[in-house]
């Protein structure tokens, strides 16, 4: 029963503080009770501190020591679920953060964020290692599927083969002047085409499924788009695009089944951007707002390439990255994608992309580049005088 599993929990976690506070071994008691050492327990360990922190804020640090001391013996243990132990450990020490701050305790602070730092990078490890595990599932999978195809193929060929033979034998016989003998074998050689015509149906439709026509539709896509790049700088911003025109020529690609994320990324608060910003809410294009950290440092490149990254380890589903630009910077992006299984197109301007990020994406959907018209100077003579 859920209540009874949740007050065992509850139980458990009482013990298991009561031991650390006393001093006691506290390995046999996670040994006997491995079952309950899961993602649950770290959500009622996180509510538990933050209660007790508001209730008894004079012992907030005392018991902030024990959650440490907690947390590093969870960290560290071998047996049961490792990923349940690192959000049970990262749940502990990120609660403790609460009260023990820089300013009122720097030792224990320092102390925390490396333990901290060291359990995202073992959580981020076995994320790695999942994800390695499931594409290589995959690829296996795929693998037995092609092989399986290839042989319903050569026995549809070979039914084929049989069927047009026996074909041409009925024909033969019927064409002769038989006794009720040959009448019998013509009876059934007729039969056994039909049941080749059968066979033959079904392995044809097998092998349509298997080689995923038509395919299955998912959200499988996400989208970002660097608009400074599209207006090609902020002086004097280019307009002259479609963002609908885009958006349609990157769902008519072959890897793209349906759009499940687009950010845009610029100043919004600039008034010239006005009518993109009608058009991206129309498309349903989330709009970013990006304000430079300095002069030199493009914010916008660095909030795009920080999304994708934490889209591509915590949404396995979206397959296809699409980066609307042809700033050379986001090269080194689509690259690191690549170690991610992801598949990676471009789209920008022709003449203005970058040849290396043109070389990394998997496609390249060309922007037709703009026509910009040159302003007439001014005339500088001046008019003779009469006279």
């Amino acid at each position: 029963m859920p209540n009874e599993a949740a007050n065992q929990e509850q139980t458990f976690l009482m013990d298991l503080l009561k031991a650390i506070y006393q001093n006691q071994e506290i390995y046999p008691l996670l040994q006997h009770n491995l079952s309950k050492i899961n993602d649950n327990l770290a959500l009622m360990l996180r509510k538990w501190v933050s209660d007790r922190f508001a209730q008894e804020p004079t012992k907030a640090i005392n018991i902030a020591r024990v959650i440490v001391k907690l947390s590093t013996i969870i960290q560290g243990f071998e047996q049961g679920n490792r990923a349940s132990n690192l959000e049970i450990a990262i749940a502990g020490y990120e609660t403790v953060l609460q009260v023990c701050t820089h300013q009122a305790f720097p030792r224990e602070w320092d102390i925390v964020q490396q333990a901290l730092v060291t359990a995202y990078q073992q959580r981020q490890q076995i994320f790695s290692r999942n994800m390695a595990e499931l594409r290589e599932q995959t690829v296996q999978t795929q693998s037995q599927i092609n092989i399986l195809t290839e042989k319903l193929q050569q026995e549809l060929k070979q039914a084929n083969l049989q069927i047009n033979g026996l074909t041409t034998v009925i024909t033969q016989l019927e064409h002769k002047e038989v006794n009720s003998e040959f009448k019998t074998e013509i009876a059934s050689l007729i039969a056994e085409v039909q049941n080749l015509k059968q066979r033959q149906v079904c392995v044809e439709q097998f092998t349509t499924t298997t080689n995923g026509s038509p395919k299955t539709e998912q959200f499988n896509i996400a989208i970002f788009y660097d608009i400074e790049n599209l207006t090609m700088g902020r002086n004097n911003p280019n307009l002259n695009f479609s963002l609908k025109q885009i958006q349609t020529d990157i769902e008519n690609t072959t890897q793209v089944n349906k759009i499940a994320i687009q950010c845009a990324y610029a100043d919004w608060s600039d008034s010239r951007l006005k009518l993109l910003k009608n058009e991206i809410q129309e498309l349903g294009i989330e709009a970013i707002q990006i304000f430079d950290y300095s002069y030199k440092r493009n914010a916008a490149d660095m909030q795009l390439a920080i999304d994708v990254m934490e889209l591509a380890q915590s949404r396995p589903t979206l397959q296809v990255f699409v980066i609307v630009s042809g700033d050379g910077a986001f090269a080194a992006l689509a690259k690191k994608l690549h170690e991610y299984g992801k598949t990676v197109i471009g789209c920008a301007y022709e003449g203005q992309i970058n040849r290396i990020l043109k070389s990394v994406c998997d496609r390249f959907i060309p922007i037709p580049d703009p026509q910009i018209q040159i302003p007439t100077p001014p005339s500088t003579l001046t008019p003779l005088k009469r006279g």
